[in-house]
């Protein structure tokens, strides 16, 4: 069950479960990472994902030495924030925690599910040229455990 917090202020409506869920999996937007850098500044960086509904976890792929990765070696609490920028302004933000997955079987998988949402098949060359980057290990999936939601929907002012 997805703890949702009420993140819309006083002029807009939170969303429910199945309202995330479905914006999550629907919407072909980018997540905007946040991440600390050695000095404890602030990283954002914006990327393609994948969220598995039934697992309630959000999936990136991101080069095995970025920049991502290296703040993540020192703490794997990252932040997250899907929204939609074109009005009524909805979204999704949160906290949470990180697993890094090195298999390249499993990222394969899960980068060919990232590749077909935002490009729509995998016969792309962006898609192959990712691909070989999982499989020559220099790519890996980052599996983000959201430990809330805090969402916002002003279409239902």
């Amino acid at each position: 069950m997805l703890r949702i917090l009420d993140g819309s202020g006083e002029s807009g409506k939170s969303l429910s479960e199945q309202d995330v869920k479905d914006f999550l999996t629907t919407k072909v937007l980018n997540v905007h990472l946040g991440t600390v850098d050695d000095h404890g500044h602030a990283n954002i960086h914006p990327a393609w994902y994948y969220f598995d509904d039934s697992k309630e976890k959000i999936y990136v792929e991101t080069g095995k030495h970025s920049k991502k990765m290296e703040n993540l070696t020192r703490n794997d609490t990252i932040y997250f924030c899907i929204d939609d920028p074109s009005p009524p302004y909805k979204g999704v933000r949160g906290k949470g925690s990180v697993k890094v997955s090195y298999d390249v079987n499993h990222n394969v998988l899960v980068a060919q599910k990232i590749h077909m949402r935002y490009l729509g098949n995998l016969e792309h060359p962006m898609a192959h040229e990712l691909i070989d980057a999982i499989k020559k290990g220099q790519s890996v999936v980052l599996e983000i455990n959201p430990k809330y939601y805090s969402t916002w929907d002003y279409s239902k002012q």
